[in-house]
């Protein structure tokens, strides 16, 4: 299932996943989705959408009823053509004894699973599947959102998202009908080995959702007017941890070793961090004292404070900058611009509108809202030969521009 979610907001009134559509779809139905969530019903609305014929199984009659419903493709039944491709979308606790099952099911189809652990599920099979074990790939799309189950399905989902193809042990034929099943809903594939996958994510995936549920529990009993105070930073820390309990249980248990051994890199570092703030602690200090300069003067910074905090602020920095811009590679510098949108109908269309006649381009945008108050701040990010030109533009059609 998916192990992240899509956080890039991309250029309001582009075309997203739609253009892959223009061109004939290499995948050849019948494709069974086996499990009908979020990744498979949005799997399913995507190639359906392509003109591939989709069959969908579930062991939930509501959930295989709601992506029929919504246009996924239609239940599986006897006497149905055999699947070209079976797509397990099934948690990672069970999907190996599903992908076997399938395997043994469809002599003739290749089967392919979106777990987001690979080597466990990978061995697995390879052990129960027999000569069929050739006919399995796995495979992991980089795409999901906190929300769960069909009703947050969406065809575009996988959109210029990375698609993990683990061909270990696969004849080359079946690695490349994968291939080609990403690319046309609008994936980008990317051959990895199990092992190395399952690091990869625990990294950029499992670990993340882990600390946002951490930050996000100790607001549990914070009071109201604490919560009050909220702002971006924290939605933008937590937003993550909306996400389904249960299947993300089953994710983190079957990528267990990579998932401790982050955590315990992560521990040490807290343990570093804990104990230089520690020495700043003096609970006999009630304000000002005589050092070190005389009377009246603050105290010197216990040692250490200052240089923990620094050391993972710097250290933060570096990685952060690390993380792959827009269009993939090194990130790019844009120029922020701050505009203040009244909260009332049409207005957040109206800022896009009037950009888009500007003749700028969004290369990222956010919206910030503070409680209880009628406007919020929209963070428009432009390339920064525009930034000058788009203020200017926005001033003279009456927008409040917020200059730091």
């Amino acid at each position: 299932m998916s192990t992240g979610s899509t956080s890039d907001a991309g250029s309001p009134g582009g075309t997203g996943a739609s253009t892959a559509q223009e061109v004939p779809a290499s995948t050849r139905g019948p494709v069974l989705v086996v499990g009908t969530g979020l990744l498979g019903t949005s799997l399913a609305l995507a190639l359906a959408n392509a003109g591939v014929e989709v069959q969908l199984s579930d062991t939930s009659p509501t959930s295989l009823a709601l992506a029929r419903d919504m246009g996924a493709g239609r239940p599986r039944a006897e006497g149905d053509p055999e699947p070209q491709i079976v797509v397990v979308a099934t948690p990672p606790d069970v999907a190996a004894q599903v992908v076997v099952r399938e395997l043994a099911a469809h002599p003739g189809a290749v089967v392919t699973d979106v777990a987001s652990v690979k080597e466990r599920v990978a061995a697995q099979v390879r052990a129960a599947a027999g000569p069929g074990a050739g006919r399995y790939v796995g495979s992991h799309p980089m795409a999901g959102r906190e929300r769960s189950g069909a009703a947050a399905a969406d065809s575009d989902l996988f959109a210029g998202r990375p698609w993990v193809i683990v061909g270990q042990g696969a004849d080359p034929h079946a690695e490349l009908v994968v291939r080609n099943l990403a690319v046309d809903v609008g994936a980008t594939p990317v051959r990895m080995g199990a092992a190395e996958h399952d690091a990869a994510v625990a990294a950029v995936s499992h670990m993340p959702q882990l600390v946002a549920s951490l930050v996000a529990a100790r607001l549990e009993s914070l009071g109201e007017s604490a919560l009050a105070l909220s702002g971006q930073g924290l939605r933008d820390v937590t937003r993550i941890a909306a996400s389904d309990a249960r299947l993300w249980s089953a994710i983190i248990v079957g990528n267990a070793p990579a998932v401790v051994d982050l955590l315990r890199r992560l521990s040490d570092d807290l343990a570093g961090l804990l104990a230089g703030i520690e020495s700043a602690v003096d609970p006999g200090e009630p304000g000002l004292t005589g050092e070190p300069g005389g009377p009246g003067q603050a105290p010197l910074i216990a040692p250490g404070a200052v240089g923990a905090i620094t050391d993972v602020m710097v250290r933060g920095n570096a990685g952060r900058a690390r993380i792959p811009g827009k269009h993939g590679g090194a990130p790019r510098r844009y120029a922020e611009i701050q505009v203040l949108v009244p909260d009332s109908a049409g207005q957040l269309g109206r800022l896009f509108s009037d950009i888009g006649e500007a003749g700028v381009n969004i290369e990222d945008f956010s919206l910030e809202h503070s409680a209880g108050q009628s406007a919020g701040i929209a963070q428009v990010c432009v390339l920064p030969a525009a930034a000058q030109r788009l203020e200017e533009e926005l001033d003279a059609r009456g927008w409040r521009v917020v200059r730091a």
